[in-house]
């Protein structure tokens, strides 16, 4: 067999740029085919050629860019400094540093996100769109999780809508200690709050963009922002909605773009726990947590 048929014949076979460069090597150190040391140096140049271009692995060429803007800690218009700033002083000789520290939040808020249980679907008003069977025994679940999880609740903030009002109603049974106040909002109903990118056809809004984004943008303003300064001790909080609303609200809190809010899934009784600390950091510490509901009683719908 030629020397080039046996070398065809080992790249076949081991299919790498390390055996092309091994028999190039054999053939500069044995000079197959009568070539002089000189030929078969050069045979060997070209195949140092084909083995530089192969793709080669570094850091630099595996560590992903930067993408986006720098994090923006006044996201919620509460930076101390930025409040300070814009406010008239009162007296030439007030102490900027004493004033700053006094209005700096010092407390950090958790906010659970809930999403409903599973309603029904055919429902004609929202009257009628009440929880299935299935869906009351999923917020059992959810409430029994979230009392499980030893947290001394402040507040139950729930849309106005029957599906979350009953799911929040049927959580609040199962909270420790006394009676957590349940406050109900207009502002967390469900909607559609931005165009989705991609877009989609399959799924059409009831109501314009423009119109209900206004709304729960509204909401995102009134719920999602570091705590004030006279709070003292870390707050847990919890919002029962609806699934659009909490994507939202989870893209809009890690300054992800708001955009992308249908690329997520969330089951019902599921939950979201955003962490909001005093210098503005956000972090997600739960995204549609699930899994303390038996497998059959799973839903999306």
């Amino acid at each position: 067999m030629s020397y080039r048929k046996t070398l065809k014949l080992i790249c076949g076979v081991a299919g790498g740029s390390a055996v092309l460069v091994f028999a190039a090597a054999a053939a500069d150190y044995r000079g197959y085919s009568g070539e002089q040391r000189g030929e078969a140096a050069s045979r060997w140049s070209r195949f140092t050629v084909v083995r530089a271009a192969q793709p080669g692995w570094t850091p630099a060429s595996h560590t992903p860019a930067p993408t986006g803007h720098s994090w923006d800690f006044n996201w919620d218009k509460r930076d101390p400094s930025s409040l300070i700033n814009g406010k008239k002083k009162e007296s030439a000789t007030e102490d900027p540093s004493s004033e700053r520290d006094n209005g700096k939040p010092k407390a950090t808020r958790n906010i659970l996100l809930i999403r409903h249980s599973q309603y029904n679907l055919s429902g004609n008003s929202d009257k009628e769109r009440v929880l299935t069977p299935l869906g009351r025994e999923q917020a059992e679940l959810t409430g029994q999780r979230l009392a499980a999880l030893g947290f001394k609740y402040d507040v139950l903030i729930h849309s106005s809508m029957a599906r979350a009002t009953e799911t929040a109603n049927i959580i609040s049974n199962h909270l420790p200690g006394p009676g957590v106040e349940l406050v109900s909002c207009d502002l967390l109903r469900e909607g559609a709050p931005i165009e989705p990118v991609p877009p989609v056809t399959h799924w059409k809004p009831d109501a314009v963009y423009h119109e209900d984004g206004a709304r729960i943008e509204a909401a995102f303003r009134r719920y999602i922002h570091r705590a004030d300064p006279k709070q003292k001790e870390d707050s847990y909080e919890i919002i029962v909605c609806h699934a659009n609303v909490i994507r939202y609200f989870v893209c809009r809190a890690l300054q992800f773009p708001p955009e992308g809010w249908l690329r997520m899934g969330l089951n019902n009784g599921s939950i979201t726990w955003l962490t909001i600390r005093p210098s503005g950091r956000v972090a997600l510490r739960m995204l549609g947590d699930a899994g303390f509901m038996p497998p059959d009683k799973l839903t999306r719908t």
